[in-house]
């Protein structure tokens, strides 16, 4: 079987969480990715990564030799159950995945999976194999039987209970487990899997009906939660998905959201671009933030405001700044990078990394960022003590915001004078000055407007590139650079200002494919890295509201339209598009889902404002969009 047929595509996947630890299950039936206790755990499968070595646990009805056989994949209605629907002619049923939410505010080692099979019309048989991998593939196990319905898998540390209902019998295939059992209209049953530390206690196994109590409470779980969402806007289907992966991906015991749910899914197929984002990013979690909070989410949105604080006093970090740019979800600054090379990477695309070296990295702009995230709630910086951290960041920064660093996409090619961390400095000053003057704190004021405004003219002269008419990448380069599509948003600069409108349309030039954003050219700016890499979604749609914002509403539009498009069956993105359309990259991306949500509320907004005027001229056609050439002399209608 070559590499393809081996694994599916990234894009063939739903989510599943209980907001500590996450899973993912293709349209095969199949979750190939699976850490536990905690987001950054070895994973227990990961046949994503390794179709052999990795592990995997499969349920899936038995159709696939069946003429006429189809399967869908969906999620319940504004929930994390994912539902897999197999329709054949002998039968139609259905499995559905979900994890329990863990309500206890505290980590606990104890995660479970169910996994429940029904059959609506005919009858289906359905196949179980259980095949754990502990520790990425790397440490063994043993099985005990306890009885027909019961087994336990003993791991090094961690040991996983599989536990069937009625009309399941669990049969061992050597150190894995086996069922096969069949289903007629009307009947259920399903599967508990329970990751416990090891020694743990699982609990009885399952009937029917606590199969179909634990289905119910978990919809309930994620209905209400989305009860508290202030959208009413055109998009809201695929901005309550983004909603919900955003809380998928928040570990609950800390308030810290995660890049995403994998690692060392590749930026291109049989390239060395395969990062480990189970980790809190400063950036990517303050911009969840931001997403949330203008959804109505305030609770997730203070959590980890008090999580950023909490890094502010603790300082210590690996790269010996004040805050550095990514941390585990505990707070934990070491995030030691290793090659898992007995692992042969999603269709060897290899090397497969766990930790992420980019840790230690100097990137200025995450004081902005944090910032921010803060300046949002005026109760963000907590009690005196809390403000005087957050004073003695911007005071130390008034020092050190001059140097060069290896800016927002972690380039391994060297430090730069990246336009993005000065634009960020400047944000980190600009909130801070604002919150003191705001809640009469104490500061020193003309230090921080003496670098706010140092920064300012820095950026104007420097990052402004005459030649092209734009703002650049850094201070060196004619290189444009997609992160600056924010500098509106962030309030450097109007959206309608003549040199934004400038910069924007060089961009639209040399970084835009047809509503697709590259983040740079990494041929005019060596990032230290062999390979391509795909369009990203991050940019994409933070292109969508600068469009938005910048007076064309329409051409906004058609993009965003476009971009969801490319959205999987499930309403989900990876963190980038390939040539052809696939997704690739870390799969689902907190960073697109976010930038999906501000460019939703950017394009309602601008569309609400367009709609209440009267027609004038119109702003141009979409990009995409050419203009008619008729054949001949003809009329052509146009295409796009």
């Amino acid at each position: 079987m070559n590499l393809a047929n081996r694994y599916p595509p990234i894009a063939d996947h739903g989510l599943i969480g209980d907001l500590q630890t996450a899973a993912l299950v293709s349209s095969r039936g199949e979750v190939d990715w699976w850490c536990t206790p905690r987001f950054d755990s070895p994973s227990i499968f990961a046949s994503l990564l390794d179709s052999e070595r990795g592990g995997h646990c499969g349920l899936a009805a038995d159709v696939a030799d069946d003429e006429g056989a189809t399967v869908r994949q969906l999620y319940l209605s504004d929930t994390a159950v994912l539902v897999t629907r197999y329709m054949a002619p002998g039968g139609v049923g259905e499995v559905a995945d979900f994890m329990p939410a863990v309500h206890a505010p505290q980590a606990t080692d104890r995660h479970q999976m169910v996994r429940v099979a029904r059959v609506v019309r005919g009858s289906l048989s359905f196949t179980l194999n259980c095949r754990p991998r502990f520790d990425y593939g790397r440490a063994s196990h043993t099985l005990e039987r306890v009885d027909d319905r019961t087994v336990v898998f003993h791991g090094p540390d961690t040991d996983l209970h599989v536990q069937a209902a009625e009309g399941i019998t669990l049969e061992a295939d050597g150190e894995d487990v086996t069922a096969r059992f069949t289903l007629r209209a009307g009947e259920a049953s399903g599967v508990v899997l329970t990751s416990t530390a090891a020694g743990g206690p699982a609990g009885p196994a399952p009937s029917v009906q606590t199969l179909a109590d634990e289905l119910e409470s978990c919809r309930s779980f994620w209905q209400t939660w989305l009860r508290a969402c202030t959208y009413a806007g055109r998009w809201r289907d695929i901005v309550y998905r983004s909603a919900i992966t955003l809380k998928l991906l928040t570990y609950a015991p800390t308030g810290a959201p995660i890049a995403a749910a994998t690692m060392g899914l590749p930026e291109q197929i049989g390239g060395e671009r395969n990062w480990d984002y189970r980790y809190t990013w400063v950036r990517d979690g303050s911009l969840s933030v931001r997403a949330l909070n203008d959804l109505g989410f305030t609770e997730e949105a203070n959590a980890f405001r008090h999580w950023i604080r909490d890094r502010l006093k603790a300082g210590g970090t690996a790269s010996g700044e004040p805050l550095q740019i990514m941390y585990r979800i505990d707070g934990d600054p070491y995030l030691t990078e290793e090659n898992l090379d007995h692992l042969e990477g999603y269709r060897g695309s290899a090397p497969v990394r766990a930790g992420n070296a980019a840790a230690d990295q100097i990137q200025l702009d995450i004081y902005g960022e944090a910032a921010d995230a803060l300046a949002q709630s005026s109760a963000a910086l907590g009690a005196i003590k809390g403000w005087q951290d957050f004073a003695d960041v911007l005071d130390w920064l008034a020092d050190h915001w001059d140097r060069p660093d290896e800016g927002i996409w972690e380039t391994r090619g060297g430090r730069q004078n990246f336009t993005y961390s000065r634009l960020m400095t400047w944000v980190a000053f600009e909130r801070g000055i604002r919150l003191a003057l705001q809640h009469s704190r104490p500061a020193d004021l003309a230090r921080w407007r003496e670098a706010r405004d140092a920064v300012y003219r820095q950026i104007v002269e420097r990052g402004w590139n005459e030649e092209r008419q734009a703002f650049v990448q850094h201070f060196d380069t004619t290189v444009l650079d997609a992160s600056l599509l924010l500098m509106p948003r962030v309030g450097f600069i109007s959206p309608h200002d003549p040199q934004w409108l400038s910069t924007l349309a060089a961009m639209d030039e040399e970084l835009v494919s047809d509503s697709l954003v590259y983040r740079y050219n990494p041929a005019a700016s060596p990032d230290g890295l062999r390979g391509s890499e795909g369009t990203f979604n991050l940019c994409s749609f933070l292109y969508v509201e600068a469009l938005a914002r910048a007076g064309k509403p329409h051409q906004a539009r058609y993009a965003f339209d476009k971009m969801l498009t490319y959205a999987n069956h499930v309403g989900l993105f990876a963190e980038e598009i390939g040539p052809s359309g696939e997704q690739l990259g870390n799969f689902p991306q907190a960073f697109t889902h976010l930038a999906l949500i501000a460019a939703a509320l950017a394009l309602d907004e601008q569309l609400t404002g367009a709609e209440a005027k009267p027609y004038g001229r119109p702003e141009g056609r979409p990009r995409g969009w050419p203009a008619p050439k008729p054949p001949g002399g003809g009329t052509e209608a146009p295409g796009g």
